[in-house]
């Protein structure tokens, strides 16, 4: 499984955006921004509803990656191997869902510990 960091990575990648517009726009070091991407620092929903706003994309491809969607490589033979079915690369909503949930979860958790101080 992809970390965030991964994904984010991968999405700049795809779009030519530079660490250093991305950073820009979020108005954070460099430093910083590249431990994103290398999945040194916990994201909250914000800053991952942020990064996806920059990126141009719905922050559910952030959450639920698959390259399938990017790539189209369900009809790719040389990476599935030959003979492998389309159906075994389907989009997994249920697995997105969780994810979100286990994100929504830690936010709040983060939100009511800065409540508390």
């Amino acid at each position: 499984m992809n970390n965030i960091g991964d994904t984010i990575k991968k999405f700049r990648e795809l779009k030519n955006f530079t660490r250093e517009k991305i950073a820009a726009e979020l108005k954070m070091s460099l430093s910083n921004y590249s431990k994103i991407e290398r999945g040194e620092i916990d994201l909250t929903l914000s800053r991952i509803n942020q990064i996806a706003n920059v990126l141009e994309i719905d922050t559910s491809q952030i959450l639920n990656f698959d390259a399938t969607q990017i790539f189209n490589i369900s009809n790719n033979k040389l990476v599935q191997g030959i003979g492998a079915k389309a159906e075994n690369m389907h989009f997994h909503s249920d697995d997105y869902k969780e994810k979100y949930i286990v994100m929504l979860e830690k936010e709040i958790e983060r939100l009511k510990s800065e409540k508390i101080k």
